[in-house]
């Protein structure tokens, strides 16, 4: 018998960041009787499948209209392999400067499978010897540390602090990274209503980090993958991306919150110089796309051919797109935030409200683990995750996170009833 100890194997497969994947994926499906507030997966409500046919006749008339192919290349581009670099490369810079004021070279992105191999590709890239680093804002997603320790890049906490990143801190930890022979790469950051905190940068933040980034001559890696849904009357604050004047931001998109999270599909825009020695240049895309060529060789064709039919019927702005769903999950952030502050008015449990977004965190006086989790579910019928997940260390984490996404607003009161009994018995 061929059997193999854990022990043989990559040493980051025992890592609670890699567990944490999946089972914040496949939570619901242990407890399907349970009301979810865990998934961050988007409403499904609004999907319909005559849409993919639409999408996809819509894609092939831009193929013959808008560039020229006959049906042969048309039949090619659907069924062959394809354009590593992907090939709706085009209507991604126009959704870009639709959507972001972001003015973008084609070339200067990678169509991925997903944002998790965007930032795979990236991370790879950047990780030349055992000096580097990544850091990234604590709490993070678990996506990013897991793919970090897979890589062997190890991960250096920045505090988040009230404004969503404590940028004190992140030169302190730069300067001590350096002082210690490490050299940090880049800084993992999400801007807009991030994933587990639900926090956002304001605009002179924004300008702030990019300032810091330039001053210790660092990378930010931007992921941005709930730009699209501030809440309420919240006006969309310029990326970082729209805000870098000196390519120090490699962007992170997905269309899995805006489009279709079936599809998996993704990008980078990675548009930095890279110096080679023979004194010519080529773009960071160019050399992501070779760690991509073999990793998953291209990207699905068919998948991009139904973001880039969606992206075609809306202009090219996803903004215009989702509409109905930033409406769903501002209604249902309000809805969590005012029954959460009509079951607890004493002050005994808190949470933060975010601007938008899908996520928020609740507070409360006793620790937090998977553990009480699978209680919750067996006993009490609710959903939730650990906020425990998104750190590193094994200090108790007296925190949860709530999401307002998947869940219908018939279900949000019960669901709280339920989350409300738990806590109280907590107490």
């Amino acid at each position: 018998m061929a059997d193999l100890d854990v022990t043989d194997l990559h040493g980051a497969l025992t890592h609670r960041a890699l567990n944490s994947m999946n089972f914040l994926n496949e939570v619901a499906q242990h407890y399907p009787d349970a009301i979810s507030l865990a998934a961050g997966r988007p409403a499904e409500q609004f999907y319909a499948i005559e849409d993919l046919h639409a999408y996809l006749d819509t894609f092939c008339r831009y193929l013959c209209d808008e560039l020229g192919y006959d049906e042969a290349e048309v039949r090619r581009t659907l069924f062959q392999y394809g354009r590593t670099k992907g090939i709706v490369h085009r209507l991604v810079a126009r959704n870009l400067l639709a959507d972001e004021g972001v003015t973008v070279d084609p070339d200067a992105l990678v169509i991925t499978v997903g944002c998790q191999e965007a930032m795979v590709l990236a991370l790879r890239a950047l990780r030349a010897d055992d000096r580097d680093v990544l850091l990234a804002v604590a709490p993070a997603y678990v996506g990013i540390t897991g793919a970090a320790r897979l890589l062997d890049l190890p991960v250096l906490s920045v505090a988040g602090g009230n404004d969503g990143v404590d940028l004190d801190d992140l030169a302190a930890v730069v300067k001590a990274a350096r002082a210690d022979g490490l050299r940090p790469r880049a800084c993992y950051v999400m801007p807009d209503f991030a994933n587990p905190s639900g926090l956002s940068l304001d605009l002179e933040t924004r300008e702030r980090l990019l300032q810091v980034a330039a001053e210790q001559d660092l990378l930010l890696l931007e992921d941005n993958p709930y730009g699209l849904f501030p809440a309420g009357g919240a006006e969309r604050l310029p990326t970082l991306k729209a805000l870098d004047t000196e390519r120090r931001v490699i962007y992170l998109g997905s269309f899995a919150k805006t489009a279709l999270p079936g599809a998996r599909v993704g990008y980078v825009v990675a548009d930095q110089v890279v110096g080679h020695p023979d004194g010519t240049t080529s773009l960071l895309a160019d050399e992501l796309s070779k760690i991509k060529s073999m990793v998953t060789v291209n990207t699905s064709a068919v998948a991009q051919a139904m973001i880039g039919g969606k992206l075609l019927q809306n202009d090219c702005s996803l903004v215009t797109a989702n509409r109905r769903e930033r409406a769903t999950y501002a209604a249902n952030l309000r809805a969590l935030t005012d029954g959460l502050a009509a079951r607890f008015p004493a002050g005994e449990i808190t949470w933060n409200v975010p601007s938008g977004g899908f996520f928020l965190v609740v507070t409360v006086p006793f620790p937090v683990d998977d553990t009480l989790l699978a209680r919750s579910a067996q006993e009490y019928g609710v959903l939730w995750t650990p906020m425990s997940h998104f750190y590193d260390g094994d200090e108790p984490i007296h925190a949860l996170r709530l999401s307002c996404s998947s869940v219908t607003p018939e279900e949000i009161e019960p669901a709280l009833d339920r989350l409300t009994a738990l806590i109280r018995d907590q107490l």
